[in-house]
């Protein structure tokens, strides 16, 4: 179920985040702002829309669904993508298409932290947040 991430989230640690960019083909200098924020991430819900609100001192984004509906989404870094969001038992998994290309996250909470890691081709990439 969703509820189980709804909150603010804290970034606390970053692995592999900056080859996961390289691969997708993120600029230089917007991957060296990626590396050094901290984003935190908003989860809400109101009736069956989920929100989730990812700020930071770089960029905010902010995405609006409905589980298992397809979307339009502008990425921080303006790919322009469809986009879904379905559960899968308790994780929670976030679907990016553009230009024949896929990548994944993947939310769970692991001993009270959000766990996201990122799947592009064969780089992964792991963000941990802690609940603020």
């Amino acid at each position: 179920m969703v509820d189980a991430f709804i909150g603010t989230w804290k970034l606390v640690e970053t692995v592999n985040f900056d080859e996961y960019m390289k691969v997708l083909g993120v600029a230089f200098a917007t991957r060296q702002m990626g590396n050094v924020t901290k984003p935190s991430q908003i989860i809400s819900k109101d009736g069956d829309k989920v929100k989730i609100r990812t700020e930071s001192t770089f960029k905010t984004t902010e995405i609006i669904f409905k589980l298992g509906e397809e979307f339009n989404e502008t990425t921080a870094d303006d790919r322009n993508c469809k986009t879904v969001l379905k559960m899968d038992g308790a994780k929670l998994i976030h679907t990016q298409k553009w230009d024949g290309k896929e990548t994944n996250f993947v939310r769970e909470i692991k001993d009270g932290k959000m766990v996201m890691t990122l799947t592009f081709g064969d780089v992964t990439a792991v963000r941990r947040y802690e609940k603020a």
